[in-house]
C-alpha cells in the first residue's frame, strides 16, 4: 500500500489500480499519520458507498488490528472476505494485507505480526502495515523489533512524505523502550519539528522524561502541550495517566488523585485501555495507602461491562486488580477461572503476557486481603518476566512496585531493601523511591 502522497496526484495510492481515490479515505490517512480525528468513521462512511474499495477494506482491518478491537471481529471478517475475492493473487498487497488481518482473527497474533511484517520489508513505505506491525511488537512483547522494525525502513522515508512524523514517533518509542533515552527524545522531537501537535511524539517524550525521573520537567512538557493530546487523539486518557505518574514520583498523590478523578474517570465510554490506565492508577494509589474505596467500586462497575472472554491478559490483569480492590467476589473468581480454562498446561510454552496473567491475579487477590506473604511469593515467581507484561517498561512497573510493597508490609526486609536498591539505582532523583528506601531501612527486626 503506498501511502505516499505524490503532489501531482490526488491518491494516496498512486501506485495502485485506483486512481482515484475517494476523499475519505484520504482523509482516514491523514488522521492515521497525525494520531488524531476518527479514521474508521471515515472508513465506515466510504464502505458504506463503496463496497469494494479494496484499500478501504484494508485499513478498516489494519485499525482493527491494531487497536485490539475484539468487538470488530465481524467488520474484519467481512473486510477480509471482500479483499479477498477481489484481489485473489496471493503477491497483491491487498490480498497480503487481508490474510495478515485473517490470522488475527483467528486469534494467532503472532502470524499476523509476521505477515504484516512481511509487507513492510517489501514495500518499507507502507505506513498501514508498519503502524499494525508496531502496535503487535508492543502487545506481544517485542522490545527489540519494536524500534528495530522502524530501523529497517527509515532510510526509505523522508520529510516529505505524508506520514514521516509518525514513522519518527514510533521510532522513538522504540528506542526509549530499549532504554536509549537521548536518542528517543532527539528523534521524538524531530517529530516534533515536522509536526509540532504530534501525539505519539509527545507520548515518546513523556516515556523519556518518566524513565529517566526528570519528573519536574515532564509535568511541565506535559502542560505545555496538553492542548495538543487533550482532546480527539486517543492518547488523552494516557497522557494523564503519566502526568499522574510524575505527580506521584514528586510525592504528590493528591494531585495524582485530581488528575483522576478529572481527566480519567470522568470519560463518559472508556475502552479498555482506558479502563487499564484508570486501574493501574488506583492501584499505584493504594500501594501508597490513599483511600481510593470508594473509587474502586465504580471503576469495578465498568468493568463489568466489558467482555473479557477474548481480552488480552493485560485487560484481564487490570479488570482484576479493580475487582480486587473493591472486595467484588464474583467476578474476580469469574476472571480467575477463565485463565485457568485458557491456559491449562502451565508447563507449556506460552507468550510472557499470557503466562503472566494467572500469577499475577493471584498475587493482586493476595494483596487484596492482607495476606503479603503470597503476594510476594507468587510475584517472585515471575518478577524476572515481569518487564514482558503486555505493556510498556512505564506499564510493567507496577509488577515491582506490587512486589516491593508487598515485602515492605511482609517484614521480609532483606528482600525489600535489594528491591528498593533495584528502583533507586535506575532512578536515584525520584522521590517515591526515597521513601520506600527508608521504609526499608528503618525496618526492625530484619527477616528475610
Amino acid at each position: 500500500m503506498d501511502l505516499r502522497t505524490a503532489h501531482s496526484s490526488a491518491t494516496p495510492f498512486a501506485n495502485e489500480r485506483e486512481a482515484n481515490a475517494p476523499p475519505q479515505l484520504a482523509r482516514a490517512l491523514a488522521m492515521l499519520h497525525a494520531r488524531r480525528g476518527n479514521p474508521a468513521g471515515e472508513i465506515s462512511r466510504l464502505l458504506a458507498h463503496d463496497r469494494r474499495s479494496v484499500w478501504g477494506h484494508c485499513l478498516r482491518a489494519a485499525l482493527i488490528v491494531q487497536s485490539d478491537d475484539t468487538g470488530a471481529h465481524a467488520s474484519l471478517s467481512a473486510s477480509v472476505a471482500a479483499i479477498l475475492a477481489i484481489r485473489p493473487d496471493e503477491d497483491d498487497r491487498a490480498h497480503r494485507h487481508a490474510r495478515a488481518a485473517h490470522a488475527w482473527l483467528a486469534g494467532d497474533a503472532v502470524l499476523a505480526l509476521e505477515r504484516y511484517g512481511a509487507i513492510v520489508a517489501d514495500w518499507p513505505d507502507d505506513f498501514v502495515a508498519l503502524t499494525v506491525a508496531h502496535a503487535l511488537d508492543f502487545r506481544l512483547g517485542q522490545r527489540r523489533m519494536l524500534r528495530d522494525r522502524v530501523a529497517r525502513v527509515l532510510r526509505a522515508w523522508n520529510a516529505s512524505m505524508p506520514g514521516y512524523a509518525g514513522v519518527l514517533a514510533m521510532y522513538a518509542f522504540g528506542l526509549e523502550e530499549n532504554g536509549q533515552y537521548r536518542r528517543a527524545e532527539r528523534f521524538a522531537r524531530r517529530a516534533l519539528a515536522l509536526d509540532p501537535r504530534h501525539p505519539a511524539a509527545i507520548h515518546a517524550i513523556a516515556h523519556v522524561m518518566e524513565m529517566q525521573g526528570r519528573v519536574r520537567e515532564g509535568l511541565a512538557f506535559l502542560d505545555a502541550t496538553e492542548s495538543a493530546w487533550i482532546d480527539g487523539t486517543g492518547l488523552a486518557i494516557h497522557l494523564a495517566w503519566h502526568r499522574a505518574l510524575l505527580q506521584l514520583d514528586t510525592d504528590d498523590p493528591a494531585s495524582a488523585l485530581a488528575t483522576y478523578d478529572a481527566q480519567i474517570a470522568a470519560t463518559h465510554a472508556p475502552t479498555m485501555s482506558a479502563l487499564a490506565d484508570a486501574s493501574a492508577l488506583l492501584w499505584r494509589l493504594q500501594l501508597r495507602d490513599i483511600d481510593v474505596s470508594a473509587r474502586w467500586g465504580a471503576l469495578a462497575d465498568r468493568w463489568k461491562l466489558q467482555t473479557l472472554d477474548d481480552a488480552r491478559p493485560f485487560y484481564a490483569v487490570h479488570a482484576m486488580m479493580a475487582f480486587a480492590a473493591a472486595g467484588d467476589a464474583e467476578p474476580a473468581a469469574r476472571l480467575l477461572r477463565g485463565l485457568h480454562g485458557a491456559f491449562p498446561h502451565p508447563q507449556s510454552r506460552l507468550p510472557p503476557e499470557e503466562a503472566l496473567a494467572q500469577p499475577l491475579c493471584e498475587a493482586l487477590l493476595a494483596f487484596a486481603r492482607s495476606d503479603y506473604a503470597a503476594c510476594v511469593q507468587l510475584l517472585a515467581n515471575v518478577r524476572d518476566v515481569a518487564h514482558r507484561c503486555g505493556g510498556s517498561l512505564a506499564q510493567c512497573d507496577i509488577v515491582h512496585l506490587t512486589l516491593t510493597e508487598a515485602a515492605l508490609r511482609a517484614r521480609k526486609s532483606g528482600l525489600a531493601r535489594a528491591l528498593v536498591a533495584e528502583r533507586a539505582a535506575r532512578k536515584p532523583t525520584s522521590r517515591l523511591n526515597r521513601l520506600l528506601r527508608r521504609r526499608a531501612w528503618r525496618m526492625l527486626p530484619a527477616t528475610a
